[in-house]
C-alpha cells in the first residue's frame, strides 16, 4: 500500500538528500554526523528524506542491522517520511540488502518498498507526489538500487544499474504517461552509484559545483540514461559515492548531480565540509531547484561554474 506524499498547500514540495553517511557503532564522528543531519532537519522542514547509499559502513559495524537504525533515526523520530537505496558499503558485511531493506520497513516513517522481488537489488520502487486537492500524481520519484561491485568475473570494478531494473523502469514510466493522458510526469531518480553519463557532463558541458576526485561509476554503461531520455520523464537524477564530488550538469535537458556527503566516518577534503542537498519542487513547474546546505549553516545556492575546455565563460 502506497504512502501518501503530497503538495504543501503553497504548491511547494521539498527533498532533502543525505549520502554516505558511513555510520558505524555510534562513535563521536557518528554523532557529529546526526548533529549536521539535525541542523539541516531544523533549517529546511523538509517534506521527504532520501538517503542515497552507504548509510552505514557495514565493514566496521558490530550489529549493522542497529547502525542502520541508529543512523536513520533523526530523521525518523521527527515524523518525517524516508526512504533509502543502498550504496556499495552498505551489506558488505554482516547483513543482507533482504535483511536491511526489513530494518528500513520497521520504521514508521519509512515509505521505501522492497520492490519486485524478481529485479535485480534490493529496493526499486516508485514515490509519487500529489496535489494537495485532487490527489493526481505530479511527480514520480524511482529509486534504483546501482548495486555493489561487479560480479563478472572479467570486469573489475563498480556495479551498473541492471538491464531488467532499466526494462521495468521503461515499463513503469509508459504507463505512468498513458495513465495522463499521453504527457510525461516530470520525474526524479535516485541512486548510490554515478552513471558514466557524469564524467561526460563535466567534460562537455557547463556544470555547476565542485568536482575533486574522479568520477567512480560503472565500467560499463548498461543504458540507463539512453533509456530516460527515450521516456522523457526523467529531469533531474541524484547520486552519492563520490564525496567531494557536489556538482550538477545538464545532459540533453536531464540536469545529473551529485549530493553533498554528509557523513564524519569516512574520507572528504580540506575545505570542503559535510552537507546534504536540497531539492525543491513546484506543483507547475517542469523543471526543480536545488542547492547545498552545509554543517554550520551556511548554504551554496549559487555554486561555482566549471567550462569544459572549449566553451568560452
Amino acid at each position: 500500500m502506497e504512502h501518501a506524499l503530497h503538495y504543501r498547500k503553497d504548491g511547494t514540495f521539498t527533498i532533502v538528500q543525505f549520502t554516505d553517511l558511513h555510520w558505524q557503532n555510534g562513535e563521536p564522528d557518528d554523532l557529529q554526523t546526526r548533529g549536521l543531519m539535525e541542523q539541516v532537519l531544523d533549517a529546511e522542514s523538509p517534506d521527504l528524506v532520501l538517503f542515497t547509499g552507504d548509510v552505514i559502513y557495514s565493514q566496521n559495524c558490530t550489529d549493522p542491522r542497529q547502525s542502520f537504525r541508529d543512523a536513520v533515526q533523526a530523521v525518523d523520530q521527527r515524523g518525517i517520511p524516508w526512504a533509502a537505496v543502498f550504496g556499495n558499503h552498505d551489506t558488505e558485511h554482516l547483513v543482507t540488502r533482504g535483511e536491511l531493506m526489513d530494518v528500513q520497513l520497521e520504521h514508521r516513517f519509512c515509505f521505501a518498498e522492497a520492490g519486485p522481488p524478481e529485479l535485480s537489488g534490493e529496493g526499486n520502487f516508485i514515490l509519487f507526489v500529489r496535489d494537495q486537492e485532487s490527489g493526481k500524481p505530479v511527480n514520480a520519484l524511482y529509486l534504483f538500487d546501482s548495486g555493489s561491485y561487479s560480479d563478472l568475473p572479467q570486469i573489475t570494478g563498480y556495479q551498473w544499474i541492471q538491464r531488467d531494473q532499466i526494462a521495468w523502469y521503461a515499463e513503469r514510466s509508459a504507463a505512468i504517461t498513458a495513465a495522463n493522458g499521453g504527457e510525461p510526469l516530470p520525474s526524479l531518480a535516485f541512486f548510490h552509484i554515478p552513471l558514466p553519463e557524469y564524467k561526460q557532463v563535466w567534460k562537455k558541458e557547463l556544470c555547476f559545483g565542485s568536482k575533486h576526485e574522479g568520477v567512480a561509476c560503472a565500467p560499463v554503461n548498461s543504458g540507463m540514461f539512453a533509456a530516460m531520455l527515450e521516456m522523457g520523464d526523467i529531469v533531474g537524477t541524484f547520486c552519492g559515492h563520490d564525496h567531494v564530488n557536489d556538482y550538477w550538469g545538464a545532459l540533453h535537458d536531464i540536469r545529473l548531480c551529485y549530493g553533498r556527503a554528509t557523513g564524519f566516518q569516512t574520507y572528504g577534503r580540506e575545505g570542503f565540509p559535510r552537507g546534504a542537498r536540497v531539492i525543491k519542487l513546484e506543483r507547475d513547474a517542469r523543471d526543480f531547484t536545488t542547492y547545498v546546505r552545509l554543517d554550520g549553516g551556511a548554504v551554496i545556492r549559487e555554486p561555482k561554474e566549471h567550462y569544459p575546455k572549449g566553451m568560452e565563460s
